[in-house]
């Protein structure tokens, strides 16, 4: 195993400077000088086994039976081919990316209000140098988290949004991911910055899904800086293949006043790893990690999630629940980090799964390291199987089986949809997941 992970540690050395041939004009700007010194610490670290804390129930070995190419160009997809992703009756602007490249033939921008900025990374890097230069990569290091080093390395574009203060985006962004394989094993390294000023608004809606059930691996990390009594409310979906690998580094960091809303829903993927950190540093801020997840067959989904209340009077609330068939393992790792000075806190998380089968299982590990002595704070995690009276009082009012188990199942994650305040996007995760919970029932 250790002699493996050395080889695909020289595969990722080695495509690197295949990738780094291949940015062009890229190569000279200040941005690179960063990837050459992250790839250097993804050599000296490596990755991680069982034997590390932070991966002790979550094995990437078949993530490292693969060799994964990084992506100059993508295949050319059809419109009509991403309706399957879009929402009724969603008035939204569109950022679509195939296989990790920008697509501009389908992404669909109106006027936005004045002097909000959206680019792709890879041209902010030159038309707003000095902007990204100072936030990218401020609140995500490299240094010890070997995802991060490989991402800042092999990032070549993103997502890059600059709201100034005051201003609300009526309209929500939908960022659209979609991979087409083609029978060849890619990396995707997609690099966000999120930037909100003081007392603006937004709702971001990101999508990934995949057009074919082909292998690939998407490696994503996205910073977002939420000004003074700013208002972020930010949906993920993750729907791809069985066979697709999904890592995400999402990081926060909230200033006075502010509210962010992180709901997170993982229906596909083999193996999936979600890190969401959330870093309160300023008084009267309020975080909200909600997530859901499905998986059957022997998916493995992992979410891991830290909120830092470093100062006083902040509140944060956190909900996950699962649903888990067949093989699939659920890892559950929150951990709420109370400072000493951070008195006046309140804090709540709870993680809650179904099993559906005997094989399915779950580790669930929630946290609280408490310094201050006034706060309020609690957490739990509980474990079951569907209430058979419940069933059995559908059953008997002519509702029939596989549609008794559905509605049941969607009873337990409706909770979590509730907060998601776009209409068009909760209605049609709805619909989607009653469709697996009635294709597994």
């Amino acid at each position: 195993m250790d002699s493996e992970k050395k080889d695909i540690r020289e595969w990722y050395q080695t495509a690197f400077a295949d990738f780094e041939n291949s940015l062009n004009g890229g190569a000279s700007l200040p941005f690179h000088a960063v990837r050459k010194k992250a790839i250097a610490r993804f050599a000296e670290l490596g990755f991680p086994s069982t034997r590390n804390e932070d991966w002790k129930y979550t094995n990437i070995a078949p993530l490292l039976k693969h060799q994964f190419q990084p992506v100059a160009e993508a295949p050319d997809i059809a419109a009509e081919s991403l309706a399957p992703f879009l929402f009724k009756g969603l008035d939204a602007d569109r950022l679509v990316f195939v296989n990790g490249v920008y697509n501009e033939a389908l992404s669909s921008v109106s006027n936005l209000p004045d002097g909000v900025i959206l680019d792709t990374l890879e041209n902010a890097f030159t038309t707003h140098a000095d902007t990204v230069t100072q936030a990218l990569g401020k609140t995500v290091s490299y240094e010890e988290e070997t995802f991060s080093a490989l991402n800042t390395a092999f990032a070549r574009t993103g997502v890059f949004l600059s709201v100034p203060a005051g201003v609300v985006l009526e309209r929500p962004l939908y960022i659209l991911h979609v991979s087409k394989t083609e029978g060849r094993e890619f990396l995707a390294a997609p690099r966000n910055l999120f930037l909100f000023g003081d007392n603006s608004q937004a709702r971001l809606v990101e999508g990934h899904y995949n057009l074919d059930g082909g292998t690939s691996f998407k490696n994503s990390v996205t910073e977002i800086s939420v000004g003074a009594d700013a208002l972020v409310e930010h949906v993920r979906i993750q729907d791809e293949s069985k066979d697709a690998f999904h890592f995400a580094t999402t990081q926060v960091e909230q200033a006075t006043g502010s509210n962010y809303t992180s709901v997170a829903i993982d229906l596909g993927g083999s193996l999936v790893r979600n890190n969401l950190n959330v870093h309160l540093a300023e008084e009267r801020c309020e975080a909200h990690l909600i997530g859901f997840y499905f998986g059957s067959g022997r998916q493995l989904i992992d979410n891991h999630t830290m909120i830092d209340h470093a100062v006083p009077n902040c509140e944060s609330n956190e909900l996950y629940k699962g649903i888990l068939d067949d093989r699939a393992h659920g890892v559950f790792n929150g951990k709420v980090m109370v400072r000493p000075d951070a008195q006046k806190t309140n804090a709540f998380q709870q993680n809650q799964a179904i099993l559906l089968s005997d094989d399915a299982h779950i580790d669930s590990k929630p946290q609280l390291e408490i310094f201050a002595d006034d706060v309020k704070c609690s957490h739990g995690a509980t474990v079951g199987e569907l209430d058979d009276e419940s069933l059995f009082y559908l059953r008997a009012r002519g509702i029939g089986e596989q549609e008794a188990h559905a509605m049941l199942r969607l009873a337990f994650a409706r909770d979590i949809f509730n907060y998601i305040k776009i209409d068009a996007v909760r209605e049609r995760l709805e619909e989607l997941v009653v469709e697996r919970f009635n294709n597994k029932a």
